[in-house]
């Protein structure tokens, strides 16, 4: 084990003290750190519903020759106003946060180029995306600052490949590839460098992308205006308005890890909807489409309307994370786990002209119990509709035909114990898992208390939580499952690319504390 992984497990194991593997901690203990951690740091107050809602800007790709659209995308340092009147520093993808929206379209490659003039290495996940190992974003597919050409005193593990990545250290740019060869979907791409992946989120590395084809724009779904990106997100501020994060190294450069009270996660105290505090947004009488991505570090929502249109059921799913589903779903309210995306449709024209109508959290208290109002305005004329079929039915899926059943357990992470994945933290130089590209596996994943739990490649789709039916909003191919305890179980489908990619806790704390581990496609 060389120094460097053995400093990483002694920096997460000694949050508490704690030298070796522990028993799962209580649900209660869990809670309790979060009030105390609320209580520790508040941000300034600001008025709720005061600020129009932000739609990020879509970027244009400089070159479409050959078949390929080509982006440009700078990593850079710059100021923007969140707080009324108070600049906030970000790391964002152009300056910008959220990051520009990539729209791409289904069977056409993209190759976007990222430029790093940040003051630390960086990597690129398309979450989601189904991708070749080398613009997958493995952990350790370092790109250096601009002009870097080592990182001084950061020594990088080596992996089953013998260079540490996948892709090996980048100096300055990379260029990822993106074959797309999948359905329309919601995905987004942020940073995903090895211990820092929290705080280079945090500070705004994560944007849309937009993935669309001809089957789902055939659908008389609504578009345009009526197609709303949400990105939800909770941040700390300080009085000056810069982001409050817990680093132990607030220069991200050698020392990864957070301050005990926040080994949980970093759930801030304000809601932000596409970079902006409890927005408003002003809708017809009409429907519309919001395509929901959390992308908070550690928070989860159960989001609901208030008040609920007349008769409920008035979030209307028809995707979740990686495409439609066969058939709309109706939900009074859904559960939104970190890193998890679900396509609504909702109809204002349910509501009289005048309502105001709160997006509400029922996981939340206080401020974070709310996080967008939508002000609808008078009916107008609406061509779109909720078609009865939206995609096809998957194929039956028969348990006895899976090429394996492998078990994922998630234990730790709070008050100071390890995060652990099979009682074991991420080593690079260790491959966990085994399988064989196209072969569908069923993985069973057990948590405590409650962990997001993403796949990169793969996707899957839920077969039952604790030996009960899925939950209704399970529908649908996935990349991401909030387990709130005990154990799902899931299909897992390998398709793609041969190579090595990562499972993890996509609460980002969690992750920076090696709650992950390799698996190999072959």
């Amino acid at each position: 084990m060389s120094d460097r992984v053995s400093r990483r497990r002694l920096l997460r194991w000694g949050l508490g003290g704690i030298t070796g593997v522990a028993l799962p901690t209580a649900v209660g203990g869990a809670v309790g750190v979060r009030l105390a951690v609320t209580a520790t740091h508040r941000s300034p107050s600001v008025p709720r519903f005061a600020v129009p809602l932000p739609i990020p800007p879509v970027l244009r790709p400089v070159s479409t020759e050959d078949g390929t659209d080509r982006y440009e995308v700078r990593q850079l340092p710059a100021e923007v106003e969140i707080l009324p009147g108070r600049p906030t520093p970000i790391w964002g993808y152009e300056g910008v946060f959220p990051g520009p929206t990539i729209e791409a379209r289904s069977g056409r490659p993209v190759a976007v180029r990222h430029h790093n003039h940040l003051t630390v290495p960086t990597v690129v996940h398309l979450h989601g995306g189904v991708t070749p190992p080398d613009s997958d974003g493995y952990p350790l597919d370092l790109v250096l600052p601009v002009g870097q050409h080592r990182w001084p005193g950061h020594h990088v593990p080596t992996g089953p490949s013998g260079h540490g990545g996948t892709a090996g250290v980048a100096h300055g740019a990379r260029t990822y590839r993106y074959p797309n060869q999948q359905p329309a979907a919601t995905l987004w791409y942020h940073d995903h460098r090895m211990d820092f992946t929290g705080p280079q989120v945090y500070r705004g590395l994560a944007g849309f992308y937009l993935l669309r084809d001809d089957a789902e724009e055939n659908l008389p779904l609504p578009r345009g205006e009526r197609e709303l990106p949400l990105m939800i997100t909770d941040r700390f501020f300080n009085e000056d308005g810069s982001f409050f994060y817990p680093s132990l190294d607030p220069d991200l450069r050698e020392r990864p890890g957070v301050h005990a009270l926040f080994a949980d996660g970093v759930r801030g105290d304000t809601i932000l909807v596409n970079g902006a505090p409890w927005p408003f947004v002003r809708v017809d009488g009409a429907r519309y489409r919001l395509r929901i991505l959390n992308a908070s570090n550690a928070r989860s929502y159960d989001l609901h309307l208030d008040p609920p249109p007349p008769g409920g059921g008035g979030l209307v799913q028809i995707g979740s994370d990686v495409g439609l589903l066969p058939r709309p779903v109706s939900h009074d309210s859904l559960y939104v786990g970190a890193g998890e995306r679900y396509d609504v449709i909702v109809d204002f024209s349910r509501y009289p002209a005048g309502t105001s109508v709160v997006f509400g959290n029922r996981s939340g208290a206080g401020p974070t119990a709310e996080v967008l109002r939508f002000d609808v305005g008078t009916r107008v004329a609406d061509d779109s509709a909720i078609p009865e079929r939206l995609g096809p039915d998957p194929e039956p899926f028969d348990e006895s035909q899976a090429a394996t059943t492998r078990t994922f357990r998630f234990l730790g992470g709070q008050g100071g114990l390890p995060a652990t994945i099979n009682l074991r933290t991420f080593q690079p130089d260790r491959v966990d898992a085994r399988a064989r590209l196209g072969s569908t596996e069923i993985w069973r994943i057990t948590v405590d208390p409650e962990h997001p739990f993403h796949l990169h490649l793969g996707h899957f789709r839920v077969i039952d939580r604790n030996g009960s039916p899925p939950d209704p909003q399970d529908t649908g191919w996935k990349d991401t499952v909030q387990i709130r305890g005990g154990e799902v179980r899931i299909a897992v489908r390998l398709t793609g690319y041969p190579g090595r990619y990562v499972l993890h806790c996509h609460n980002l704390e969690h992750g920076d504390m090696m709650m992950m581990a390799n698996y190999e496609v072959a």
